[in-house]
């Protein structure tokens, strides 16, 4: 007998074994556009954005931090505009004027009227905020 009989006999049976197992191929899509499961999509699009060396022309250089002067204005004007606001609260009412908007506060008998104005389009938008009772 032969020493290789025993071995083409294991393989040959293996082989037979698992075709006998084996089962049809089914594809799947992964992209949702294409039946894909819609979960993939986010992943797809990080995936696509992370490789996406093109820059927009039109974002510039991208973020530029507020200058000093900036930061100080814009600090300043929240001040004022929270002193106002606690100036309406005692009773009173007021103004506000800086480079891009018009804020009047007036309060009439607890009815708080907020008239924004744009300077640039003169928009005007106007809140009014009912049941308020100033503390006099």
């Amino acid at each position: 007998m032969n020493k290789k009989t025993p071995l083409l006999g294991i393989l040959l049976g293996c082989s037979i074994h698992a075709t006998g197992i084996a089962s049809e191929l089914i594809y799947t899509p992964v992209n949702p556009n294409f039946g894909g499961n819609a979960l993939n999509g986010s992943y797809l699009l990080g995936n696509a954005s992370a490789q996406d060396t093109n820059k927009n022309p039109d974002l510039g250089d991208g973020y530029q931090a507020p200058s000093d002067i900036e930061r100080f204005t814009s600090s300043l004007q929240s001040r004022l505009l929270n002193q106002l606001l606690t100036d309406v609260g005692n009773g009173n009412s007021g103004s506000l004027q800086t480079d891009a908007f018009i804020v009047d506060l007036v309060d009439d008998g607890g009815v708080l009227t907020v008239i924004i104005t744009d300077k640039n389009t003169n928009d005007v938008t106007e809140i009014v905020v009912s049941g308020l009772n100033p503390q006099n």
